[in-house]
């Protein structure tokens, strides 16, 4: 039976795994929220409506949205393309802070603020630093990074 000191280096060796669970976790919620967006666009709409921002192609924005997180959290999941899924969600997210949370101000029961403002600090943090060696970029183009020795 392992005790905590082996737990402890064995958890250490292997941070970047933290931070995997945390890209797949995201890209999944963000899949859902899109695929939810889609099928139930007047919710959104209706969002954006008691915020008093609907002045600006309504139902174009609700299926761009719903398409954003869908392609964009299906990439994050599988971390293929993980920079690019996680960029292609920044807009709609700094759009989200910007006309629908801020608005409402920090400490709202639904924490609108603090939860959008934490996934868009998420998505910045993939999009610099992309997928870790558990993501499909990893391992399609794990040779093509690898530093030549053969000098």
């Amino acid at each position: 039976m392992p005790n905590i000191s082996s737990f402890k280096i064995n958890t250490r060796n292997n941070l970047d795994l933290g931070l995997e669970m945390v890209r797949i976790y995201l890209g999944i919620g963000l899949f859902v929220k899109g695929v939810y967006f889609v099928l139930h666009g007047q919710a959104l709409l209706e969002i954006l409506n008691r915020a008093g921002h609907l002045n600006f192609g309504g139902t174009l924005f609700t299926h761009l949205t719903g398409l954003a997180h869908i392609g964009g959290g299906a990439l994050l999941a599988l971390g293929l393309g993980t920079r690019i899924g996680a960029a292609i969600q920044l807009p709609v997210l700094i759009g989200a802070l910007w006309y629908v949370s801020i608005p409402q101000g920090l400490f709202t029961p639904g924490q609108s603020f603090e939860f959008t403002a934490f996934v868009l600090f998420l998505l910045m943090i993939f999009t610099v630093f992309g997928g870790g060696r558990w993501s499909l970029d990893s391992r399609l183009f794990r040779e093509k990074e690898q530093p030549n020795t053969d000098k």
